[in-house]
């Protein structure tokens, strides 16, 4: 098994293919398996590389505490600079896209482009906002009793009763990703989760991420995620926004013909030399 020792923990990586660099940063209480589909298949043009994020997988956790995105942001920068990648593209989903956004804008000449699936921006737009994250840590006592696999089959339930069918997505596919690898920490899974619900707290000058971006979100994805795309589509200078067909929350998952589709094109309209 790959690891790096980088910013005092071994991270698990798995790495596909030779061209140029794209790196999968995967959402909460999964792991790098979750990119799967696009490691594989995008692996005939690119070098491709998923890790498992501090906390989470193989890569597990540690005795740094708090987490923050911020912290995640400086592991995956001493992964780049280990693995001597040359002007990556990042692709981040949900947490994955947190820490893509805050990369992009800290180390704005690292990068040769940026996809962002399914995340939010720092900003809370409305009060449904602020309590979407109310709720999810609130999750967290409840987890210390019966564990996180009990709690999110409640909250997908419940997400779909009000938001609607499909807003999940093919959750099988993370229940199944779940039951192949290892098995979240309690005590990880509430520092993740409070790092992801601070996240509002994070700073980002979004002028500085000038690189070609594309944004993508699951047409059935939540509210606040849509929202937050087509702030993303405003905010950012060079970005390109696209909503994937029958997607919910794991896009890529969901449709991964169509999302992996749509990040090939992307990425042969990047340059990636300097």
């Amino acid at each position: 098994m790959p690891t790096l020792h980088t910013n005092g923990i071994e991270t698990y990586y798995e790495h596909r293919g030779d061209g140029p660099p794209l790196v999968f940063i995967h959402g909460a209480i999964v792991d790098h398996s979750q990119w799967t589909p696009q490691l594989e298949t995008l692996s005939d043009e690119y070098t491709t590389i998923a890790y498992d994020v501090r906390g989470h997988g193989r890569t597990g956790g540690s005795t740094t505490d708090p987490y923050s995105i911020e912290l995640f942001v400086e592991d995956l920068h001493a992964l780049t600079t280990a693995l001597d990648l040359d002007r990556p593209v990042l692709c981040g989903l949900s947490l994955g896209g947190c820490i893509a956004q805050v990369y992009a804008a800290r180390y704005p000449g690292r990068l040769a482009g940026l996809v962002l699936a399914d995340t939010f921006t720092p900003e809370l737009l409305d009060w449904r906002e602020r309590l979407q994250f109310l709720m999810l840590k609130a999750t967290i006592p409840l987890v210390r009793l019966v564990g996180y696999e009990r709690v999110e089959k409640v909250m997908v339930w419940l997400q779909e009763r009000i938001q609607g069918e499909g807003v999940s997505g093919d959750y099988e596919k993370i229940e199944q990703l779940r039951a192949e690898g290892p098995k979240m920490a309690t005590d990880e899974f509430a520092k993740v989760i409070r790092a992801l619900t601070s996240f509002h707290e994070t700073e980002i000058d979004f002028s500085e991420i000038i690189v070609p971006t594309l944004v993508l979100y699951g047409e059935h994805d939540v509210g606040f995620i849509r929202r937050h795309a087509v702030e993303l589509g405003s905010k950012l200078p060079n970005a390109t926004l696209r909503a994937v067909p029958d997607g919910g929350h794991a896009s890529n998952l969901d449709n991964p013909a169509f999302f992996t589709t749509a990040v090939r094109e992307f990425l042969a309209e990047v340059s990636f030399r300097a």
